[in-house]
């Protein structure tokens, strides 16, 4: 079975019986199959037992001498009994599915099959969850399927009442929902990672859209599709509706396998992993940030301290490449020109510019060519405080803009210029707007501007959301470093390209900062806080973070879902998470708590999620866990 990304789709083959294993591997595989999801006993053999020994004599199933064990262990996934109840009224059913089930896991572990595919069919799947904690989740069995189907359809079925205890109810929301039953089985497992999702495309009307994305935030290993969803073109041949064919497009993404159900005739099975295959490789070619982030999807990585830390000349590169936000530099620094010299004054009026974290000198760049596009005269001076990036500054200034920069190796804050700017700009954004300690950079450099002098950028604003994620959770919970507490990990951002995610409302703003800042003494302390109408049930893993920044009046750059500045890749949003998972129902309002904390030596952020009576705790109190230096 496939595990990582392929020039071909991953597709496997359920079969709702085997009568001859062999044959039906070598079918599937001519037909393109991967793998194929197979019954561990027959689905017409019923077994029965009398205390602990079945009643019929004799093998319940094939021998496992059918298959050579490797063939065993990579090529089917064995599927349990589907008459199984557990959740039976009837004592006696459920404890017979019980030995049943338990059967067919040990038999399933005997064979070191890599998976195991169990469906969903109600609301309530206590006892399943408590099997799965205390025989699969400690054995040897790779993962189990958990396959849940994306509508309900137990329309004739009366979920309402629970067993002979007519006082207790559930809710239609959760009855109907089939992510609720796919979330209590997950939290019930302890959101264990042997626990995986395979949505069953069971309808032919897809639900709405708040709850499909709900599925992009989930750990879903494959997506079975039955052959009667399949609409028929005028070939003969099997197609997917166009919104089935976004749907799955965007599954795509997300480096699922895909399984094909339902079918009575093998000679034209081929036909379905044709098609599926055919969207796999017809995808749209993928945009400058996504080629950009190819690899780095839903991978956590710290944020970057250029105060506090020398960036190194790697990372650097990596950001000059960015094909958008220089542009935009410099088409702010331009219109700036413009306004500061009128026509009449272009040759008697030089204007100051200065280059505040200059690095390896992008922005100067930017700033000499916007004085040509303006036909402006321009005395530029480069600040930096890393000296190997001076480096690369006096080179560039001897080599290639003929001494005419002033290379200043200082803390912006420390620099005493001779005279001051009519321009000050800087690049000193992080991904959540102000990590990077843009104000406190920007306020000590405000010394050396004119008081009618222009800062690019002029003001900044940060953005969250509450957000989903089983997965950045789960990494999240791996980035324990040793010496730290547990909760460390919790409380530190993280930039990070999100995919597996669903970011359950509208961002909202929070911190805005304005350059030049009015306000003296300067206070760059904050607090916010925001309230978001979560339209579907949902499942608060952290918060999502953006930013937006004006340079220049309507000159732009952001990293917010709506305005995104078009093929911009240096900044990937932020990730904030909670140490608990806190469920919330739909149309729940969930309030978000942010504050920005200083200190002498330090800036923090600290963060809770509150929804009714529920509430986190306050992460990262006093900066315990993460800070930015100053």
């Amino acid at each position: 079975m496939a595990t990582g990304p392929t020039s071909h789709v991953s597709c496997g083959l359920d079969l709702a019986c085997t009568p001859d294993i062999r044959a039906a591997l070598q079918t599937s595989n001519q037909s393109g199959f991967d793998f194929i999801c197979a019954p561990i006993a027959h689905p017409r053999f019923k077994r029965e037992y009398e205390k602990d020994a079945p009643i019929r004599p004799g093998a319940f199933t094939r021998s496992d001498l059918l298959l050579p064990g490797s063939d065993w262990s990579s090529l089917v996934v064995g599927k349990v009994s589907p008459w199984i109840d557990l959740e039976s009224n009837d004592e006696r059913v459920q404890k017979n599915s019980l030995k049943i089930l338990l059967q067919e896991i040990s038999f399933a572990c005997h064979l070191s099959m890599p998976s195991l595919l169990i469906k969903l069919k109600r609301p309530d799947n206590f006892q399943l969850a408590q099997v799965l904690n205390s025989s699969v989740l400690g054995s040897h069995l790779q993962q189990v399927w958990v396959q849940v189907p994306i509508t309900s359809c137990q329309t004739n079925r009366d979920f309402s009442i629970i067993k002979d205890e007519p006082d207790v109810i559930i809710s239609s929301s959760k009855k109907d929902d089939t992510w609720c039953w796919w979330n209590q089985l997950r939290f019930l497992c302890d959101q264990s990672r042997k626990i995986a999702l395979v949505l069953e495309l069971n309808s032919k009307e897809l639900p709405s859209q708040e709850e499909l994305d709900r599925w992009f935030a989930e750990p879903v290993k494959a997506v079975s599709i039955p052959t009667s969803v399949f609409l028929s073109n005028k070939k003969g041949y099997p197609v997917l509706s166009k919104a089935y064919q976004e749907f799955v497009r965007r599954l795509f993404k997300l480096n699922v396998q895909f399984i094909i159900s339902g079918t009575a005739q093998m000679k034209n099975i081929s036909s379905y992993y044709q098609y599926l295959d055919h969207l796999y490789l017809t995808q749209p070619p993928a945009d400058p940030v996504a080629q950009f982030a190819k690899g780095y999807e839903d991978y956590l990585q710290a944020p970057l301290q250029p105060l506090m830390d020398n960036l190194e000349s790697q990372t650097y590169e990596v950001f000059e490449k960015d094909p958008i936000k220089y542009a935009q530099y410099e088409k702010a620094v331009y219109h700036a020109l413009l306004d500061r010299v009128s026509d009449e004054k272009k040759n008697e009026v030089t204007s100051v510019i200065m280059v505040v974290g200059a690095g390896r000198g992008p922005l100067v760049r930017a700033s000499f060519q916007a004085a040509k596009m303006a036909d402006r005269k321009v005395k530029l001076f480069a600040i930096e405080k890393n000296m190997n990036a001076i480096v690369t500054l006096e080179t560039l200034n001897e080599e290639e803009w003929n001494g005419a920069v002033t290379v200043v190796s200082s803390d912006m804050r420390d620099f005493n210029p001779t005279e001051k700017a009519d321009i000050l700009v800087s690049e000193l954004l992080g991904s959540f707007g102000d990590n990077e300690l843009s104000p406190e950079c920007l306020d000590g450099a405000q010394k050396y501007l004119k008081e009618d002098g222009i800062s690019i950028p002029c003001e900044y604003t940060s953005y969250i959301a509450p957000m989903m994620s089983m997965k950045l959770h789960t990494e999240a919970n791996m980035c324990r470093e040793p010496g730290k507490s547990i909760e460390a990990s919790f409380e530190t951002p993280y930039v990070v390209r999100l995919q597996n995610v669903n970011v359950a409302a509208e961002p909202q703003s929070c911190f805005k900062f304005v350059h030049p800042n009015p306000d003296v003494p300067i206070d760059n302390t904050r607090y916010k806080r925001a309230h978001f109408q979560v339209a579907t049930a949902n499942v608060i893993h952290g918060i999502a973070g953006y930013f937006d920044a004006v340079l220049y009046k309507d000159v732009m750059i952001s990293i917010h879902p709506k305005t995104h500045s078009e093929g911009m890749f240096s900044w990937f949003p932020i990730f904030f998470p909670i140490k608990n998972p806190m469920y919330v129902p739909d149309g729940a309002l969930v309030s978000i708590h942010f504050w920005r904390k200083i200190s002498r030596t330090k800036v923090w952020y600290e963060w809770c999620v509150e929804y009714g009576q529920q509430c986190s705790n306050i992460h990262n109190a006093n900066g315990r866990s993460y800070f930015i230096g100053l």
